[in-house]
């Protein structure tokens, strides 16, 4: 590892490239400690610590939410929109054929980062007002203008992040809103870490130490089955065009185990939170049904045995729904008859595809289970030990470890070209 990485600094490029990423998290740390002018936020902290749904998705923008900084809402609403228009190239069928080209990919591109600029000033009215509905943040004395000046600020923020991202993966070391995303994670570790330290006293040794072996485990766990895949073996027709002969060899179509990633747990969990969400903001209302069919659904979905059944169900159900949304057994199927390749003992077209999908669906069963196991392990732990800690949090280690090896792959991958181009 340490002579891999110092072969890539010893090559002038990649280390620019390295150290205009690195600067580049830095700006997003940065603005992530500027703080909206006009908003005393000495509450939020204590309000998403005593919220742990809100403070999951606080973890996510670097604790920019509870410090109310420009940047609170991150990249959240460019995410929300690339997954809208990938459901939509599911449905509509002149964005799947875009998808297919470059220059409709592009086009797609574009459209997904003006619909972000919407999605942000609806997230940051939403959560304006359930910030003030839960006495969060006190915006009584402010104007109507004052208000829409902090919506265009968050908006701006979230611009910005997205822009940072797209420059960090103009890079090609690593994936710019997974960098960032991965950045206010690392970020709100060594506080965790210090907080737990100054807690610490000889009774908890057992406590640390188990906290310790499940990280390790579930570290090992990641690793497994993110690199994990199923080879269906694949074998090319000979083919004689004039003088020479084409074709005849044997390869293999990786299926890998979690082909969703991370993206059933953003999911589930923006389902999840959003009918709390809704009902906080309701629970002060004037007619009385609303208010108590708001207050039985916060205290319902606060049960952590309810939550936790309900983001079990959920990352499990939308493993399979979103791995069907970026898995095609049928064009994979048609490119390989396109190309003379075959299963041995299956006939090529609808039959191919048939087994590509079944065997694909009984893979993805494991990796929709190891996904929702992840993402309950931080309520499971909690309810063993009593102990609420972010060290462990699975859904956060399986980012971390996502993002490390995509980079150390695309750095590889550098590296490799690079030597191509000496010989």
């Amino acid at each position: 590892m340490f002579e891999k990485l110092a072969r890539v600094w010893k090559v002038k490029e990649l280390r620019n490239s390295i150290l205009f990423v690195l600067a580049m998290l830095a700006v997003f740390r940065l603005f992530a400690h500027i703080p909206i002018p006009g908003i005393d936020a000495s509450n939020l902290r204590s309000f998403f610590a005593n919220n742990p749904l809100l403070g999951f998705v606080n973890m996510f923008s670097g604790g920019g939410m509870e410090r109310f900084s420009v940047v609170m809402m991150g990249i959240g609403p460019y995410i929300t929109s690339s997954i809208i228009f990938q459901l939509l190239g599911m449905i509509v069928p002149k964005l799947e054929e875009m998808q297919k080209e470059e220059s409709g990919r592009q086009k797609i591109n574009m459209w997904t980062r003006w619909a972000t600029v919407p999605l942000s000033i609806v997230q940051a009215f939403g959560m304006l007002a359930l910030l003030r509905q839960s006495n969060a943040i006190d915006l009584s004395g402010s104007a109507t203008f004052d208000i829409m000046a902090i919506v265009i600020t968050i908006t701006a923020g979230t611009i910005l992040l997205m822009w940072i991202g797209e420059l960090i993966s103009e890079k090609k070391i690593g994936n710019g809103i997974s960098l960032l995303i991965f950045a206010g994670i690392i970020a709100s570790l060594p506080q965790s870490v210090s907080q737990m330290i100054l807690t610490f006293d000889q009774t908890q040794i057992f406590t640390v130490v188990a906290f310790a072996l499940l990280a390790i485990i579930t570290i090992v766990g990641v690793v497994i089955v993110n690199e994990g895949q199923r080879n269906i073996p694949i074998q090319y027709a000979r083919q004689i065009r004039g003088n020479r002969a084409y074709g005849g060899t044997n390869s293999h179509l990786p299926l890998r185990v979690n082909m969703a990633g991370v993206i059933p747990i953003i999911f589930a969990l923006a389902v999840a939170t959003f009918p709390t969400m809704i009902a906080q903001y309701f629970q002060y209302a004037k007619t009385e049904w609303i208010a108590n069919f708001s207050q039985w659904i916060i205290i319902t979905f606060n049960n952590q045995l309810v939550y936790g059944v309900l983001y079990f169900v959920l990352v499990f159900a939308f493993t399979y729904f979103y791995t069907d949304v970026v898995f095609h057994p049928d064009r994979i199927s048609e490119n390989l008859q396109k190309q003379g390749g075959f299963i041995p003992g299956i006939r090529p077209g609808k039959q191919t595809a048939e087994y590509i999908g079944n065997t694909s669906h009984k893979i993805i069963f494991f990796g929709a289970l190891f996904l929702a196991v992840i993402a309950v392990l931080p309520l499971v732990v909690q309810a063993a030990t009593g102990v609420q800690s972010m060290i462990i949090g699975g859904t956060s280690i399986l980012i971390v470890v996502s993002v490390v090896i995509d980079t150390i792959k695309q750095m590889e991958a550098q590296l490799t070209m690079r030597e191509y181009d000496g010989v």
